[in-house]
């Protein structure tokens, strides 16, 4: 029975939502348009865990006004694990900390709504959040009016303690909640791409996870006592970088909170930008703003770079060769232009000697093509923001380990 109910939650537009026990007339499906290009602001998670208070959340919103990163395009503040009291009241509310968060979370919120900014919060679909605290399962209609009544923008609902419920049906679940609520809420499902959440959630969500953690490094794997991994940031786009058709506007794959102005160095943290923004993913910091160092602020708001980001094409890009360990990924962007990056895996400095005519571009996935022996684009380096000639003659440079270039290609015409 719950397989029949289930397919008919996939192929109707108005049903009955069983899921996880919740019986009640619903549209299906999240909000649509909310997120037509990635998502951009910061979430507490990568730098702070749970030791979130009102005071953090004051401050980031006003430096992410003050700084110009707000105005850079980055406008949600998401609060992650640790925003609530360990349990729900006798109504079986949730509850926002009161001493971490004395005034009330309505007045953070409004506070944030002030700044010309987006609020978010985080829960989960299991039973616990996966730090411990209360997780959503049973309490989805009742979590999303609760969400709405605040008046969030972004919820971010992670896959901890999941046992004996299905993602797709979960998502499902919340994302018709949260429909019924009323209220746009972009939804973020965190589910790390074990069950492939790309093959199911674009009428469910407008982002989702596609790996496990970040880890603030280039190119490791961070083997947790508890026995799972985190991955640096490399790791994760050599994992995810086939399934690129799923992406696209309001629906992104999502690469994980950046670890940008965390324990890399600066070359790590632009090559990390720059692979964020040719993969079209949501580009949401994780550092503290109050320490944030100037190169940092620099890389998080280079708007050459967001522009690829944030291109209304809304496609991801892809590795189109590799010479001598310096990797060449090319994005397709409107009007006919393109975003190359040339990355240096290696450990070791090297020189590009890049002939665009011995490598035209084809992306199979999307149909776009560039022919360097039929047409001639003018290139601009996207880091140095000035122009560097054109495609008549090979592209030459010296790069540093684990460093990138980032160029635009554009029309002569």
């Amino acid at each position: 029975m719950k397989k029949l109910l289930l397919s008919l939650l996939i192929s109707g537009t108005t049903i009955l939502g069983f899921a996880q026990g919740n019986t009640r007339k619903q549209e299906l499906g999240k909000y649509k348009g909310l997120a037509m290009t990635p998502p951009m602001g910061w979430n507490s998670w990568n730098t702070f865990a749970t030791n979130i208070d009102e005071k953090l959340v004051k401050e980031t919103a006003d430096i992410m006004v003050s700084s110009g990163m707000a105005a850079a395009g980055y406008n949600y503040i998401v609060l992650d694990d640790g925003w609530m009291t360990k349990e729900r009241d006798e109504n079986g509310d949730l509850i926002p900390d009161p001493v971490k968060f004395p005034s009330g979370m309505k007045a953070i919120i409004d506070y944030v709504h002030s700044k010309g900014l987006k609020f978010g919060l985080y829960n989960c679909a299991g039973t616990h959040t996966c730090a411990g605290y209360p997780g959503t399962r049973g309490y989805e209609y009742q979590d999303a009016r609760f969400y709405a009544k605040l008046g969030i923008d972004f919820l971010k609902y992670d896959w901890c303690n999941t046992a004996g419920i299905t993602a797709k049906e979960a998502y499902n679940t919340m994302s018709n909640a949260l429909k019924v609520a009323g209220r746009p809420i972009v939804f973020s499902l965190c589910e790390w791409g074990d069950n492939q959440p790309w093959e199911w959630g674009e009428p469910v969500g407008n982002l989702w996870r596609i790996s496990g953690d970040i880890y603030p490094c280039f190119d490791c794997e961070f083997k947790h006592p508890e026995n799972w991994s985190s991955w640096g940031f490399m790791k994760i786009v050599e994992m995810r970088k086939d399934i690129r058709k799923y992406s696209g506007p309001d629906h992104w794959n999502d690469f994980d909170m950046m670890e940008v102005g965390n324990e890399m160095t600066t070359i790590e943290d632009r090559s990390h930008f720059a692979m964020w923004c040719m993969m079209a993913s949501p580009l949401i910091a994780g550092n503290d703003f109050r320490k944030m160092k100037p190169e940092t602020l620099a890389i998080l708001t280079n708007k050459n770079l967001i522009a690829v980001n944030q291109d209304k094409l809304g496609i991801q890009g892809f590795k189109l060769t590799v010479e001598d360990g310096v990797e060449v990924w090319v994005k397709p962007l409107s009007d006919g232009a393109w975003a190359i990056t040339f990355l240096n895996r290696t450990e070791l400095p090297k020189k590009i000697n890049f002939d665009w005519k011995k490598n035209p571009i084809k992306d199979v996935d999307f149909g776009y093509e560039a022919d360097f022996n039929k047409n001639i684009f003018k290139i601009k380096d996207l880091w140095k923001n000035k122009e560097a000639g054109t495609t008549k003659k090979n592209f030459t440079a010296d790069i540093v380990a684990h460093d990138v270039i980032t160029l635009r290609l554009y029309s002569t015409d």
